[in-house]
């Protein structure tokens, strides 16, 4: 018997070569579900848009938030066009659809949040309609985090005091001082170069400025300044612009509290002053319905007595400390809010620059976020 073997390969089938268009759209594929696994689940780049941080973070400073830190939150509105705003053009059309809307979850990170750590999360709804939107479809803010679930916060005369302590304040923490003059001003240039701003005239040679802590000193060594004093809210003094908006509670943006933030599996009694206080996050954040009947309140329905929470929420505060939308106005943050961890300002930019090349603050360029 004669056996034949053809050891010799057959040509291999030439694969069809792609079209420099079809190259360029596997290209452009690649890199869009690429960047869109990196920004959903490591980090993502945020600008920021107001003077609430100065002078930690300055309006134009763009920064990387890291997703790491606290766990990468997962879409809650799965259908979203990628790096687009969630709304666009004067008729604010949506960039998502809403017909699906996932259940919130976090996948594990590198640790929780903790206090004194600047935070970027979705505002939360009040006053800020429409209420429905998702969460992940709301403004983002930047905060720094000024107590976590179960501490108690208390504000005197613009200090903060967490479980009875003083909280440190930001290192480039700034507020309102009344500073009174013998009469002949102050040299625009230098206040200028400390980074002072004059919010108004209070009296005769008395101006209301914004000063960073760090020049606080050098303002009141100024030849012509007589005096320099912190210019605060009178306690009980009632600002109905302050959370939770009830003649219940006398406080104001200086004087506030005390107030303990709900946390996971803390129980409270449904009084009348902790609905007042705790409504929001009972029905709004927790998705429950609550009626008063007289003196019996119906949780979804049903008598009740106690709350128990489902999630812990946190207290958020500008470093501008007089020029800041924070917590005092709109509340606590709830934990399915948070985004991430700002980690460093990569780039930031002066609108008010007359030419490109002193529109970018270099000195700022890639500076870590404290």
């Amino acid at each position: 018997m004669k056996w034949n073997f053809n050891l010799r390969k057959s040509p291999a089938t030439p694969k069809p070569k792609k079209s420099l268009v079809r190259e360029w759209l596997d290209a452009f594929l690649f890199a869009l579900v690429f960047s869109t696994i990196i920004r959903g689940l490591l980090f993502s780049a945020y600008a920021i848009p107001s003077g609430s941080m100065e002078g930690t973070e300055l309006a134009g400073d763009h920064i990387f938030v890291s997703k790491l830190s606290y766990g990468a939150r997962m879409p809650i509105t799965p259908f979203a066009l990628p790096f687009m705003e969630p709304t666009i053009g004067s008729n604010h059309t949506k960039t998502y659809w809403e017909g699906l809307q996932l259940p919130y979850f976090r996948l594990p990170g590198l640790g929780e949040v903790k206090k004194g750590e600047v935070v970027v999360f979705n505002k939360p709804a009040r006053d800020e309609p429409p209420y429905e939107r998702p969460i992940d479809q709301r403004i983002t803010l930047i905060k720094r985090c000024q107590a976590v679930p179960g501490d108690v916060v208390v504000i005197k005369n613009g200090q903060v005091y967490v479980n009875g302590c003083i909280a440190s304040n930001a290192p480039l923490q700034q507020t309102t001082y009344l500073v009174t003059l013998d009469g002949q001003g102050l040299n625009p240039q230098l206040l200028q170069d400390m980074d002072i701003t004059t919010d108004a005239q209070s009296g005769d040679n008395q101006y209301l400025m914004t000063v960073p802590a760090s020049h606080l000193a050098e303002l009141r060594a100024i030849p012509g300044v007589k005096a320099v004093a912190p210019y605060n809210q009178p306690a009980g003094e009632y600002n109905e612009n302050v959370f939770p908006h009830s003649p219940l509670f006398k406080w104001n943006e200086d004087n506030y509290g005390p107030v303990t933030l709900p946390k996971q599996g803390m129980t409270i009694p449904l009084t009348e002053s902790n609905l007042a206080f705790y409504h929001e996050a009972i029905t709004r954040y927790e998705h429950n319905r609550l009626e008063k009947h007289g003196n019996v309140i119906l949780l979804n329905g049903r008598p009740a007595t106690a709350y128990t929470f489902k999630m812990g929420y946190y207290w958020m505060m500008g470093d501008n400390r007089h020029n800041s939308l924070d917590s005092r106005f709109w509340g606590y943050v709830p934990e399915d809010h948070i985004i991430g961890k700002a980690m460093v300002t990569w780039l930031s930019t002066d609108s008010a620059a007359t030419d490109l090349l002193h529109s970018v603050r270099w000195s700022r360029t890639f500076k870590p976020i404290r």
